[in-house]
């Protein structure tokens, strides 16, 4: 209990502090690499009989829990999300004369 007053008073900003991101971020990581695990292979028993595919699935689960954490991790540690915007096209003319002018 002292030890959590001391930190509050002389801690680092929750901005800066690297410690409880990475705490966040390998929580997130393990928890959606387990629940998307887990319901790749419950889709699997459902939809496949080959063993293959069953592991396919997991696979493909796993990799979406992966993905999505690096995601979201990426957006704890301060990466700006990519927005997507629309591309400005330029019109290019193909008269030659227009381009003299």
């Amino acid at each position: 209990m002292a030890e959590e007053k001391q930190k509050k008073t002389h801690g680092i900003p929750p901005k800066y502090d690297l410690n409880a991101k990475w705490d966040a971020c390998l929580d997130l990581t393990v928890r959606r690499l387990a629940y998307s695990s887990l319901a790749g292979a419950f889709t699997a028993l459902l939809f496949f009989r080959s063993p293959v595919t069953r592991w396919a699935s997991v696979a493909f689960g796993a990799g979406v829990g992966i993905g999505s954490a690096y995601t979201d991790c990426s957006y704890i540690f301060g990466s700006s999300c990519p927005e997507i915007s629309s591309s400005k096209v330029s019109v290019v003319s193909s008269d030659p004369q227009q381009d003299h002018n």
